[in-house]
Parts: structure tokens; C-alpha cells; sequence
């Protein structure tokens, strides 16, 4: 392995487009969700480095991977997030799935269908939620809406990032099927400004990822915890926005991501509505509005 590589991109939790451990989750299970969060961050800049040798990328993960499992402490972070795991009685499940995402990254730059990145999605995406549900004690049942939610997630960034992710990696998250229908060439992604029929693809797509946003909408409700109740529909605000944005805007010039003035706005007014709900629920029922 390169010794000379540089891993780190210096991005951290609050450079990503959704919330990550936001002052909304409770003090008591923030540093678990951010130790997840540096080794998830950490196995991302090594599949996404612009220049590093595959080869390189695929040892970087496996030492990541090593330290997650207690087979040395080479990777500190690792062995971190394994101490964490431990002293919370966790598996490490949800981070070796992702470690696994990573790996395909680095070997994987086509999806054939809907269903080939629904399959990505289970190992990329999926893991997140879950972790963070099982760090609040939350039952297994919420699974399959925290999978939508993150797949949604997961197929946004995609979209807003695929003109940078083909130019930069070679790697193309949209599915091919959906392209040759359109009579699109991969290529297109790399101009300046979309076509309109690779416009009508990746609203298309948009509009199937809000399918996943509806079946993820009543998850925000439905968890215990009130604080991580409160941050999910503030997630699920913001996708929904990122997503109607998708329909209408083209990625490849023009932008889509959030200003922090309008991520706030929307965070605000998700909570806040989110809490009223809650409110409005416990007062039908006569009970609590939840842990928290």
C-alpha cells in the first residue's frame, strides 16, 4: 500500500447535506453516532480518492476493516468505533456493510437498473440508519422505513453529484437502463449542461426516490425518542426539498445543495412541526410525548 497517500479530505459531519449528529440527538448517544460517523467518513475519502491506485484503496479498507474487528489497532478510529460497539454491547454489523459499500466503489463504476442500486443502497445507506436507531434502543421494526429514508438520501446525493462523480471517479450511480431508454450516453454527464432527455432521466429517477421519502414519512413519528424523532423529520424535510429541486433544476450547472440560510429554515419549521404532532398526539392520548 502507498504509504505517501493522503486519505483524509478534511470534510467533516457538518460538510455533509443532511444532519449528522446534530445537536437534536441526545448528548448520551452523540459521541457513538459521530465515532460511526469518522470511520464511515474516513472509508469514504479512501474509495473516493481522486488518484489513489485501486489496489491501494482496496488494502486502506481492509486495515480499516482489521482495526474494526480487533485484529490490530493500526487504524485508530476503528479501534475507537470497536470500543464504543463494545462498551454498548452493538455489533459491528451496520459499519463492516458499509466498509463492504466502500469496497464496491472502488470495483464497481456501472448500476444496471433500479433494483442493482437498491441493492447498493442496503449495503451504502441502509447501515446508517440503522445504527443510529439501534444506538437509541429503538426495535427492528423501524428497519424497513429507516431503509427507505436512507436510500433516498443515498440516491439525492447521486443525483446532485453526478456530474463531479463521473468526471472525477468514472463512477456513474444512474442507472444505466433508465439511460439507454432516454437515449442518453454515459458521456453526457460530463457536459457542462444537461440534455433535456438526461434532464427527464434524473427527474424521473427524483420522482421514484419520493416514493422512497413516502414510505420513510411516518418513521419520524413512529421512534421513541423524541430528540431523534425531531432530527429524522428535520432529514426528511430537507430531502423532500432536495428532491423536488431534482425535478426542476439541472445538477450538471446549476446548484442544488442547500444554502445554510435555507437548510436552517427548513430544519426550523420540520421541528417545530414535528413537535407539535407529538404534542398533539400525547395530549389525544393522555400519555408522554416520548423519550428524549
Amino acid at each position: 500500500m502507498s504509504a505517501g497517500v493522503a486519505w483524509d479530505s478534511g470534510k467533516g459531519h457538518r460538510d455533509e447535506n443532511f444532519p449528522v449528529a446534530s445537536v437534536l440527538i441526545a448528548p448520551r448517544h452523540r459521541a457513538a453516532v459521530l465515532a460511526f460517523y469518522r470511520v464511515a467518513r474516513m472509508a469514504d475519502d479512501v474509495a473516493d480518492h481522486s488518484t489513489a491506485a485501486p489496489a491501494d484503496k482496496l488494502a486502506r479498507l481492509e486495515a480499516i476493516e482489521r482495526s474494526l474487528t480487533g485484529a490490530d489497532e493500526q487504524v485508530p478510529q476503528a479501534a475507537a468505533l470497536r470500543r464504543v460497539l463494545a462498551a454498548r454491547d452493538l455489533s459491528a454489523r451496520h459499519i463492516l456493510e458499509l466498509i463492504a459499500a466502500f469496497r464496491l466503489d472502488v470495483t464497481k463504476n456501472r448500476y444496471a437498473d433500479w433494483a442493482d442500486l437498491m441493492d447498493y443502497c442496503r449495503l451504502s445507506a441502509a447501515p446508517v440508519g440503522r445504527f443510529v436507531l439501534d444506538v437509541h434502543g429503538e426495535p427492528q421494526g423501524l428497519w424497513p422505513a429507516s431503509d427507505a429514508l436512507c436510500a433516498a438520501l443515498q440516491v439525492i446525493n447521486h443525483l446532485q453529484d453526478c456530474g463531479a462523480d463521473f468526471r472525477d471517479l468514472n463512477r456513474v450511480y444512474v442507472p444505466q437502463d433508465a439511460l439507454s431508454a432516454a437515449g442518453v450516453e454515459v458521456e453526457s454527464l460530463g457536459a457542462a449542461k444537461a440534455s433535456a432527455a438526461l434532464r427527464g432521466v434524473i427527474a424521473s429517477l427524483a420522482q421514484r426516490t419520493g416514493g422512497l421519502l413516502e414510505t420513510a414519512r411516518p418513521l419520524a413519528r413512529r421512534v421513541g425518542d423524541l430528540r431523534l424523532g425531531l432530527e429524522i423529520a428535520v432529514i426528511h424535510r430537507l430531502a423532500q426539498s432536495l428532491n423536488r429541486r431534482l425535478t426542476r433544476r439541472d445538477p450538471l450547472c446549476e446548484r442544488v445543495h442547500h444554502r445554510a440560510p435555507e437548510a436552517a429554515g427548513l430544519a426550523l419549521l420540520a421541528a417545530g412541526g414535528a413537535l407539535r404532532s407529538r404534542l398533539g398526539s400525547a395530549r389525544a392520548s393522555g400519555s408522554g410525548i416520548g423519550r428524549g
